[in-house]
């Protein structure tokens, strides 16, 4: 059946793009966003042997006193760099349909493929903060949510024509191609993957339909897992396939009780002001934003906790009950944390999913 899950799981790095990473504290080890860290975590990823690095696209933070996600770097072009440092793991980089015209988007996800060697991959982020769109110029009030998947729709098969056709010609609701023409076509067979984390109703058909990877979230296991399903039989109604993947963050130390002393580190300095900004532009009420934000606390994703071995017990179970294909983890400290994954964990994962 499609909807099985596969035995081989994919582990790969969701890359510090944005200050501050996935845990909103004024106690994690620093990391700016910058160019040289992400450079060093994407090689270090390499050469552990994870599967993929991916980048978020963002241009405009949460503020608070750690001004969290106020500095970050575009997507596609750190991107590029990443894929002349890098050898054999997979490029993925975020765009925008609301910022990019197609034709220019399709020309730069061939040109990450041909700078890769063949490795690039393509985030679509179908939706917006208004916050962070309106500040250039690039929110429409007029605009509702399906409209802005009406948009992703036509904006990704203009993108997927011209990378495999000599001449596109177009007529939609939001964008027009006349004899519309794109050299080289990417390397990648049959093309560079598409990746999307739509959680609506509207948004999850899309990224089941157009998409290879559908990005899955859930409260609970139980939530991920029944995510899980659903996009693989909503597939197989199309008659594809496609793979699940869900977030993780990773914490350890010698000693399961040092790695949970640290978590309570990094709970203490959790920045407030820049998690309840955050939950206001995901739209959480002005009435609900005390509740949510301490519920939501520092980390931002499903979290392992412990020593080297507890962690891969951990992400094994998480893998298996949540019926997933795969993992993009996170760290509080990149390099520190990809080189104890790399050693201590992914070996045995690669032994159980093989």
């Amino acid at each position: 059946m499609f909807h099985s899950p596969s035995k081989h799981k994919d582990f790969g790095v969701f890359l510090p793009v944005a200050n501050g990473g996935w845990i909103i504290s004024k106690t994690t080890p620093v990391l700016d966003g910058l160019y040289a860290t992400n450079k060093a975590a994407a090689v270090k990823a390499d050469e552990v042997g994870m599967d993929f690095v991916m980048s978020m696209g963002k241009f405009r933070g949460f503020g608070g006193e750690t001004d969290h996600w106020g500095t970050a770097l575009e997507s596609v072009t750190m991107m590029a760099g990443i894929a002349e440092a890098t050898k054999n793991v997979r490029i993925w980089a975020t765009i925008h349909p609301l910022l990019q015209n197609p034709a220019v988007a399709a020309k730069m996800i061939a040109t990450l493929d041909h700078i890769s060697g063949g490795r690039a991959g393509l985030n679509i982020v179908a939706g917006a903060y208004r916050g962070e769109f309106a500040q250039m110029g690039a929110w429409d009030d007029a605009l509702t949510h399906d409209d802005r998947y009406v948009l992703t729709e036509e904006w990704t098969r203009i993108v997927k024509r011209l990378w495999s056709e000599d001449s596109v010609d177009f007529d939609g609701k939001f964008f027009t191609m006349k004899d519309c023409q794109s050299k080289p076509k990417p390397l990648s067979k049959p093309r560079p993957e598409l990746i999307c984390a739509g959680m609506s109703d509207r948004g999850f058909q899309f990224s089941v339909r157009e998409a290879d990877v559908c990005f899955i979230g859930g409260r609970t296991p139980e939530e991920r897992r029944d995510a899980s399903r659903r996009a693989k039989i909503a597939a197989e109604g199309m008659g594809k396939t496609i793979k699940t993947y869900a977030m993780c963050t990773v914490v350890h130390a010698e000693s399961d009780a040092g790695a949970e002393a640290l978590v309570e580190r990094y709970k203490g300095g959790a920045d407030m002001g820049a998690i309840l900004a955050m939950l206001e532009s995901w739209g959480v009420p002005a009435e609900k934003l005390s509740t949510v934000a301490a519920q939501q606390g520092a980390f931002m994703t499903h979290t392992v906790v412990g020593s080297p071995a507890t962690c891969a017990e951990q992400v094994q179970a998480f893998v298996t009950d949540c019926e997933l294909d795969g993992l993009m983890l996170i760290f509080p400290d990149y390099v520190e944390g990809l080189s104890m994954f790399g050693s201590e964990i992914l070996p045995g994962l690669r032994s159980v999913f093989s």
